[in-house]
């Protein structure tokens, strides 16, 4: 940091110290008081230049910068403070507290090479985590956390261009506009990797919407435990055929999100078992947007239909709806309670279900592939969840379990996954691509053709009989 001092000063303080200092050296004997009579004027030409110094210190890029990420820092113990327990969030905000301070404190001591690049990589990761609380604003609107996202997200955006720009101060401008190409290279690359994971574990809530009631069906409310201790709210439709399904919404909303199925699949007398994931609707836990909790709350589900008495455990399937029928998908490896699936619009949960990327788009495949892997481990590191095995695996270990993938005519990924999936399991996975039908819009867009494909799946996988329809 540079300091104006006054020419006056300059130029007579070599003369001023050497004075000060002889008069104290001949003072030490005998306590003469001429030592700090010597020594005052040096000591008010420094009084006299601190107001310059301390102004310039406030005005500097480094304090700009210090300030940049208080106010991430702030907004970060906000977002990782709203929900949890008590002890839960005390720790965490108190581990961003730390972190920040430290940041501040090295921002002021460094130079500005290094507090520049230091600045540029908390930006960078700053901009990436608001990025991912985004959909609060979208689904929510104002509030408290929308708020801190944005907050987060425009700090962070602050401090990687304010430190590109302060930790290339003096060299050429070619250097100083390649140093800036690569954060906004960094940036972006970053955002795609943290943002969704950041996005999956911490979803904004879906609150439940029409009941059964609303499609005059009657049913009763239900409440299920998993293995780890999770409470889901669902709703029953009962059985008068003896076969029973289990039907999952997709990422973001709720059971009320698949009435419109399961009106069609309780016509042909199918039980139906409709339940809030874990942290949607009226379900307990943390809502996890990539289906890594779906074995789990699954088993809960099966197992509940197993039980009841109009129900044979042998006649069970599961239909899911996009992270729906992911997590269908991923439980039939191991739960043997599930004879069909049914999944629509279901592509990955893992890096390992986009394996086809790189078949089908080159260089470019391949580069998706590795940054998916690394978001991975990264939402790893957010949620207690594992990372699951891929849905092809799955299907291959399941034995003799039957599929029926249904996708997107106008998302072509859906159908690049399905032909992954079903190539481990030719002879028990059927396809149906729904022309012109966006994500899970089949139904909505071709009716009578998903009605009669997916009643007559089931009645022939699950070995049930026709219904009253």
């Amino acid at each position: 940091m540079r300091v104006v001092v006054r020419r006056d000063t300059v130029d007579r303080e070599p003369e001023a110290r050497s004075s000060a200092t002889f008069a104290v050296q001949r003072a030490r004997p005998n306590g003469d008081a001429n030592a700090s009579d010597a020594a005052a004027p040096t000591r008010r030409r420094y009084q006299g230049a601190r107001p310059d110094v301390g102004l310039q210190w406030a005005a500097s890029p480094h304090v700009r910068i210090a300030a940049a990420t208080a106010s991430a820092g702030v907004a970060l113990a906000v977002l990782v403070g709203h929900d949890g327990s008590p002890i839960w969030q005390f720790t965490r905000v108190t581990a961003v507290a730390v972190l920040t301070t430290a940041a501040v404190a090295a921002e002021g001591r460094l130079g500005d090479r290094a507090c520049g690049r230091l600045a540029a990589a908390l930006g960078i990761l700053a901009w990436a985590v608001g990025a991912g609380f985004v959909p609060y604003l979208v689904k929510h609107g104002a509030s408290l956390v929308a708020a801190a996202g944005v907050v987060e997200l425009l700090a962070g955006v602050v401090l990687a261009v304010a430190g590109t720009v302060v930790g290339t101060r003096g060299r050429r401008p070619s250097r100083r506009i390649g140093a800036g190409v690569g954060t906004l290279v960094a940036a972006v690359i970053v955002v795609l990797v943290v943002a969704p994971a950041v996005a999956a574990t911490n979803v904004p809530h879906a609150d439940l919407g029409a009941t059964p009631a609303s499609r005059g069906l009657a049913y009763e409310t239900v409440t299920l435990t998993t293995d780890d201790g999770v409470r889901l709210a669902g709703w029953y439709l009962p059985s008068t055929n003896r076969a029973a399904v289990v039907l999952l919404h997709g990422a973001g909303s709720t059971r009320s999100d698949v009435l419109d199925e399961a009106a069609v699949l309780v016509r042909h007398g199918f039980g139906i078992l409709l339940v809030d994931a874990r942290g949607h609707g009226d379900s307990g836990g943390r809502a996890m947007d990539f289906g890594w909790y779906g074995d789990s709350d699954i088993a809960a589900a099966t197992g509940y239909l197993a039980r009841r008495p109009d129900v044979d455990p042998q006649h069970i399937g599961v239909v899911g709806m996009s992270m729906g029928g992911e997590e269908a998908l991923g439980a039939s490896a191991t739960n043997e309670l599930i004879r069909a699936v049914v999944a629509e619009g279901a592509t990955a949960r893992s890096a390992s279900d986009e394996a086809w990327l790189s078949n089908e788009y080159g260089l470019r495949g391949l580069l998706q592939e590795q940054l998916e892997r690394v978001q991975d481990w990264v939402t790893n590191a957010l949620t207690s969840a594992s990372i699951p095995s891929s849905n092809r695996a799955a299907v291959e270990a399941s034995g003799d379990t039957r599929y029926l993938l249904i996708t997107a005519g106008d998302v072509p990924g859906e159908g690049h996954a399905a032909a992954h999936v079903a190539a481990g399991a030719l002879d028990r996975v059927q396809t149906w691509t729904v022309p012109g039908a966006g994500h899970t819009e089949g139904l909505q867009t071709q009716p009578e053709e998903w009605e009669a494909r997916v009643i007559a799946f089931l009645i022939d996988s699950l070995g049930a009989h026709q219904g009253p329809s």
